[in-house]
């Protein structure tokens, strides 16, 4: 069975705009998905509000596309209901880490077998290109005209601290090693989150001078490292460019899950 099985097509073209990078996660986690052997029937797609979350429409299990920033209650319902049953969230930045904030230090904290995608896109895509909690300081957008000085969250470490299982970070480049990111969250029991940092052309590319498509995927690729690599720089005192993405796995780990004997 092709990974392709698992599309909605009748609900295909996709709204996507063109060039966005959710449509390269949405094809990463289907063939992670196809390689793990789940039927379609004991799985569940879960999504709150903006462009990522429109992602469980397209795929033909049952899915929940529920209020802004309750992606994780939701899914944490079912999960308790059905235990047998795979879940796997799909959310954005602004979606997860600003009103859903909460819901997410609490999810990882309690560390239910759920996987949780973030699409992180650095803005609020859908709702006007208003800044979200990890845009860039100085980076525009309709809310930070003059650029953000705000500091920007770190998705993972912050999933880190709060107690997630599994946590990684690749971009919309790197397809096969988010693909097997993917992978191994979903057959690491507890919360698996994975943060796919993806281009947003059309409000975050065009204030931010990123005039064709591919050169924001060059950004990507470009200015990632290496966790490993991250580390030697850190512990040889070198300083890293604070534009820098760091990649890879963050951490695997065994700690109780919710929901399963101790």
């Amino acid at each position: 069975m092709s990974y392709e099985d698992w599309f909605r097509q009748d609900r295909l073209p996709h709204i996507y705009c063109a060039g966005c990078g959710n449509g390269t996660i949405i094809n990463c986690t289907l063939e992670a998905i196809d390689e793990m052997d789940w039927k379609k029937e004991e799985t569940v797609f879960v999504s709150g509000i903006g462009c990522s979350s429109r992602a469980p429409g397209y795929i033909v299990t049952d899915s929940l596309h529920t209020t802004h920033g309750r992606a994780l209650p939701f899914a944490t319902g079912i999960k308790m209901a059905k235990p047998g049953f795979h879940v796997v969230v799909f959310t954005g930045d602004g979606d997860l880490a600003a009103i859903g904030g909460n819901h997410f230090i609490h999810a990882c904290r309690r560390n239910i077998d759920i996987t949780v995608i973030c699409m992180n896109n650095q803005i609020y895509g859908m709702t006007g290109g208003q800044g979200s909690p990890t845009t860039p300081v100085g980076a525009l957008s309709t809310t930070t005209p003059f650029g953000s000085a705000e500091p920007a969250f770190d998705l993972c470490e912050l999933a880190i601290a709060a107690g997630a299982n599994y946590v990684a970070r690749w971009t919309s480049y790197h397809v096969k090693e988010l693909t097997k990111a993917v992978k191994v969250g979903m057959e690491t029991p507890g919360l698996s989150f994975i943060e796919a940092r993806v281009q947003c052309p059309t409000n975050y590319g065009r204030k931010n001078k990123f005039k064709q498509v591919l050169d924001q995927v060059e950004y990507l690729r470009s200015h990632s490292m290496l966790r490993q690599k991250y580390l030697q720089h850190e512990e040889r005192g070198e300083p890293v460019p604070d534009a820098t993405i760091v990649i890879g796995e963050f951490i695997k780990r065994g700690r109780p899950v919710m929901g399963l004997p101790r």
